[in-house]
């Protein structure tokens, strides 16, 4: 089945996808949030919501969702509070990066290669 692009220049459509809405209502998402469907979609689900499920049954960025679903990531992340209010997404953040007083010593690091070139 062929599906028809949405045309994301349309203000009209992107009001009645958002219900009006212009932001999410919090900061939960950014670009690299990893999205999991919890659920199956349900009749009378609003489309874009539907597509986000089914896109999300393995885990997806919302900037992969954005691309995919040919609208803005403001937009998604309206739709996604949406599903995440309802519980029927959960919201996966990206692990922070560690702090560098947690990584191993640059001297060791050197030794360690020093010792792989000598093999």
């Amino acid at each position: 089945m062929t599906r028809k692009p949405v045309d994301t220049g349309d203000p009209d459509r992107l009001y009645t996808v958002t219900g009006g809405r212009s932001r999410a209502d919090d900061d939960a998402f950014d670009l690299v949030t990893l999205i999991v469907s919890e659920c199956e979609p349900t009749l009378g689900m609003q489309s874009e919501h539907v597509r986000i499920l089914d896109l999300c049954r393995h885990p997806t960025a919302v900037v992969e969702l954005s691309a995919e679903l040919k609208l803005p990531v403001t937009v998604v992340r309206i739709l996604l509070g949406d599903l995440l209010a309802t519980g029927r997404i959960t919201a996966r953040h990206p692990r922070a990066a560690r702090a560098l007083v947690d990584l191993p010593d640059s001297a060791l690091l050197k030794e360690v290669l020093h010792g792989l070139r000598n093999l």
